[in-house]
């Protein structure tokens, strides 16, 4: 039982499970989210190209985040 104790709390499963990284990617998941939601709002072009910056946006710091768990 000592040795599975001590595969689970490794230095990298620390730093993993850091609640500010699961925040951060939660964020990005929303602001996709409001990008998505932006795109039917209304029909036109502005609105179109405002949302899926927008959407490019937050998957971007979603994938930060998801990053960060891999790095750790």
């Amino acid at each position: 039982m000592e040795n599975n104790e001590l595969k689970h709390n490794t230095e990298s499963m620390k730093t993993a499970n850091q609640p500010g990284i699961y925040k951060l990617m939660i964020f990005g998941v929303l602001v996709c989210m409001v990008g998505t939601y932006a795109r039917f709002a209304y029909d036109s072009w502005q609105v179109s190209l405002a949302s899926w910056i927008v959407l490019f946006i937050g998957a971007i710091i979603a994938i930060k985040g998801v990053f960060k768990i891999l790095d750790a």
